[in-house]
């Protein structure tokens, strides 16, 4: 058996058209630094290179007579290949991306259009969010119809997650924000002798903003993440396909029970940030401001509304509504990719903190309007 010995690569001009360059040897990864050398040689003025002599030929010696092509201002069809060489000429050079890479812009103009393209997607999602609140109460009156598909262990174990396991965050909380409130107010009212009307100041901030809004924030966080992560994995993991190849409907296995577990314990959740809430206010009273607890508790008994603690409660749910519809519409977009799942979990602890405080914003001067 013969060894074919591999000669170097070569570049001759052609004696009948000094513009015209021929090519022989081997032009592969082994002759890579010898190949450059070569190319960079070439005198200017050149036409047409004929490559029918190259003996043997890779994807190496393609993009660097590609390369020299652009180089000097060259269309690729002025280079004749061997016949053999055709197949793999043509499959470099469909996948070859000669675009002029893309200037980066600057000024008034640049920024208008990221702002258009960012207004425009978040119309696009907020339509999405609308749709997908639709097809979830059509899904949820259905299962009123067909009891069968409720699914109570996965509710009984949501609930669990979202608001046992949130208990010891939101009260700490709470606790500590109602101890600043009270103390930052008192320090105000002490100038005017008028100390007592902490009591006031924090029962009802507590009652009817603090506590709902910081547990919606705390969930918004904590759990609206979580929605997203954990059905996020599933789909790039194909689960959510396989749901459906089995006849299932995921929104009724997947997004009602974390939906019904969420407007179940916000509320519950909301309740216990108002008691922890009053009782910083309290500790700060009877320890910092020399407010008795019997005096403090008197004053909050003979101040204390119902319609403080309803205003307050009333939130929860539409805020419950909220964050679990986003953490579970995030979690369905996941594309399947790693980065996807990171980048919608982000998505998704934004628009749940960024809705929960605008719309309290909008509930608040609502309440205002209507003398409420």
């Amino acid at each position: 058996m013969t060894e074919t010995t591999a000669h170097p690569p070569q570049i001759d001009a052609d004696g009948r058209a000094p513009s015209r360059l021929r090519l022989s040897g081997s032009w592969t990864l082994d002759f890579a630094g010898d190949i450059g050398a070569a190319l960079k040689s070439v005198p200017a003025g050149v036409d047409a290179i004929d490559a029918t002599g190259v003996e043997r030929l890779d994807s190496v010696g393609v993009l660097q007579l590609l390369r020299f092509a652009r180089r000097n201002d060259l269309d690729f069809d002025v280079l004749t290949f061997h016949e053999s060489h055709q197949a793999l000429v043509s499959a470099i050079e469909d996948v070859a991306d000669d675009r002029p890479r893309k200037k980066r812009e600057y000024g008034v103009s640049a920024a208008l259009a990221r702002l258009g393209r960012a207004v425009h997607n978040n119309w696009k999602e907020a339509l999405a969010l609308i749709g997908f609140l639709g097809e979830t109460q059509v899904k949820l009156l259905r299962m009123f119809k067909e009891p069968g598909r409720f699914r109570p262990t996965a509710t009984v174990f949501h609930m669990e997650q979202v608001g046992l396991d949130a208990v010891p965050l939101v009260a700490l909380l709470c606790f500590l924000v109602g101890a600043v409130v009270a103390f930052l107010g008192a320090n105000i009212l002490r100038d005017f002798g008028a100390e007592i009307f902490v009591v006031e100041l924090v029962s009802i901030s507590f009652l009817r903003e603090f506590a709902v809004l910081l547990t919606a924030i705390v969930l918004a966080g904590r759990t609206a993440s979580a929605f997203t992560a954990q059905i996020g994995a599933m789909v790039s993991r194909e689960e959510v396909d396989a749901i459906r190849t089995l006849g299932m409907d995921p929104i009724d296995l997947l997004v009602i029970p974390r939906m019904l577990a969420l407007l179940v314990m916000l509320p519950l959740l909301t309740f216990i940030a108002m008691v922890f809430g009053l009782l910083g206010g309290l500790t700060v009273g009877a320890y910092s401001l020399d407010i008795p607890p019997q005096q403090y508790l008197a004053r909050m008994h003979e101040t204390m509304e119902l319609r403080h603690f309803l205003v307050g409660l009333a939130k929860a749910p539409v805020f419950a509504l909220l964050i679990s519809l986003i953490g579970c519409l995030e979690g369905l977009q996941v594309e399947g990719t790693a980065q996807s799942v990171g980048e919608r979990t982000t998505s998704s602890v934004v628009q749940s903190i960024s809705m929960v405080i605008i719309l309290d914003a909008f509930f608040a001067i609502w309440f205002m309007e209507m003398n409420v």
